[in-house]
């Protein structure tokens, strides 16, 4: 019997996650593109911060399945730590709380453990933060962060062990096609590979790279930006937090480090029409981090005494609906797309990846992703959407 052989364009942790499930599943041939270094993109520049307590049934259950990878790669991998002994903090204004409160009964439902915390409690369990009196914090006891070069090292060696073909530095400028067939893809040292299933997951790079198939999926990208302090005397004892009060975040980070994130919410989105785009091109605004640390100082004063040591910009993605885009596509037989996890790429990919190798290999997945479907969107929306400019701050907000 032929080999079956998947071909996985894309070496971002999204990609590496499809590449090790493949493998591990024994699909057979399992070849894995990249145009840079594996991980170059957004992947080695996210936050790294994961909980389960998202906001629709599919992300819940998808994310119980991801925190529950991140545990066993922990186990599985070297050199590879998933931190979750403080959790993960949600943090919330009493105008915020509101729309999360609503999903509490979500949570019982779906058994995705969680405490209602008032801002006393939250000082009292990590007294390195002083919220204000009307906080209200919402923490994930599953929940943790990851350094994403350690975990995207650890994860290209085992996807290496378990016989994945990487090449790094080949670009992808043409599929082949049977039909309406997707049957492999042609790449710029003029080679070509046949392939039985495609699976996209370039990130920023959807739309250039999936031209030629006249694909367009109504996706947005932006800016994002977060810093790295210097080396402190101390480990840092306190949960990552997303702080939707200050809109960004902060965590402990390796070394005694703090890193802390923030969204810039009147920033235009970044159009991506090249595949030749590198995030090395984007900016921040000038004064952006003192400014952040002066948002998130009150609550957190240790940032009042800390100095700076690196910056890392990337691009984070978001659908029309602010949900996945994940699954095989109608239209293209043989295609499979997975991107706009909003900012939470990096915790999706475990279950992202899990699921795609699902509906290579099986047609079907464990749970129920259809509201992920890159179907569900009618083309005359698509073309509105993409025809349009947003701010970030008109973009559906997900924060990890």
């Amino acid at each position: 019997m032929k080999q079956r052989t998947a071909l996985i364009v894309g070496g971002g942790v999204i990609g590496l996650s499809t590449a090790y499930h493949l493998a591990r599943r024994g699909y057979g041939r399992v070849i894995l593109l990249e145009k840079d270094r594996l991980g170059d993109g957004s992947s080695v520049r996210a936050a790294g911060i994961s909980t389960g307590l998202l906001w629709s049934e599919a992300g819940v259950l998808a994310r119980k399945v991801s925190l529950r990878l991140f545990r066993e790669y922990a186990r599985e991998f070297t050199d590879y730590t998933f931190h979750q002994a403080e959790g993960c903090l949600n943090l919330y204004s009493p105008e915020l709380w509101p729309g999360r409160a609503e999903l509490l009964s979500l949570y019982d439902r779906l058994g995705a453990p969680y405490r209602v915390l008032d801002a006393a409690e939250i000082r009292r369990l990590w007294p390195e933060f002083c919220p204000q009196d009307s906080h209200i914090g919402l923490h994930d006891p599953l929940g943790g962060y990851s350094e994403p070069p350690e975990y995207i090292a650890a994860l290209a060696r085992r996807v290496r062990e378990l016989g994945v073909e990487i090449r790094e530095g080949v670009k992808v400028i043409d599929f082949v096609r049977n039909g309406t067939q997707v049957a492999g893809a042609r790449l710029d040292d003029d080679s070509v590979v046949g392939a039985d299933a495609v699976i996209c997951t370039v990130h920023a790079w959807t739309l250039p790279v999936l031209e030629p198939l006249h694909l367009r999926l109504p996706v947005k990208h932006f800016v994002h930006q977060r810093y790295l302090s210097r080396p402190g005397p101390r480990p840092w004892r306190f949960p990552p937090t997303n702080a939707e009060v200050f809109g960004g975040y902060v965590r402990p980070a390796a070394g005694n480090r703090l890193l802390l994130g923030v969204e810039t919410a009147n920033r235009e989105e970044w159009r991506v029409h090249s595949a030749d785009f590198r995030m090395s091109e984007l900016r921040t605004p000038e004064g952006l981090r003192d400014a952040t640390v002066r948002r998130f100082q009150d609550f957190l004063p240790a940032l009042r005494d800390l100095a700076w040591e690196t910056e890392e910009v990337g691009l984070i993605s978001f659908s029309m609906d602010g949900e996945p885009i994940l699954g095989p596509v109608a239209a293209l037989p043989g295609l499979f797309v997975g991107l706009a996890f909003h900012s939470g790429g990096f915790s999706y990919n475990p279950v992202a990846g899990l699921l795609l190798a699902e509906f290579v290999a099986e047609g079907r997945t464990s749970i129920d992703v259809s509201t992920f479907s890159p179907d569900r969107f009618p083309a005359s929306a698509t073309a509105g959407h993409l025809d349009s400019t947003l701010r970030q701050g008109q973009a559906v907000r997900r924060r990890h």
